[in-house]
This record gives C-alpha cells, structure tokens and sequence, in this order.
C-alpha cells in the first residue's frame, strides 16, 4: 500500500512534467488541478537547481520529486515489513 502510495505521487509529477513539456494549454481546468496537487507533492525540489531552460528545469526538479517518493516509500515499505 505505501509502495503504491508512492507510485501515484511520482505518477502525479510525471504527467505535470510531461504536460509542461509537451506544450498543455495551461488555462485548461485539468492542467490546474495536476498543477496542484504536483507542486506540493514536489516539496522542496523546484528550484533546488537553476537551470536557465524553463522546460529542462521542470524536468530535472519535479523528475527528482518523482523518483524521492519512490525511494522514500520504497524504503518505507521495507521497513514495515
């Protein structure tokens, strides 16, 4: 359950990133409510590296929020059992 909790949080990133790169209209309602529920879920990752291409940086900063909850909910799922 944790693993699968993790999961939909990186699953939750990767369709924001790929919804930034892929040039989604961002007045659209749903590209909002991914929007929202990514940029909490991404922590302390956006802007941790300054990257001058807008596209590159969603890439790297949200990608690193992805594969966090992975390994963190992975290592949690280990532990409890």
């Amino acid at each position: 359950m944790v693993t699968g909790i993790g999961a939909l949080f990186a699953v939750i990133e990767v369709v924001y990133i790929l919804m930034i790169l892929l040039g989604a209209n961002q007045g659209n309602g749903f590209f909002h409510f991914v929007k929202s529920l990514a940029e909490p879920l991404a922590l302390f990752f956006p802007g941790l590296f300054s990257i001058s291409n807008a596209d590159m940086a969603v890439f790297v900063n949200y990608g690193l929020a992805a594969v966090f909850w992975l390994v963190v909910t992975g290592f949690i799922a280990r532990l409890l059992r």
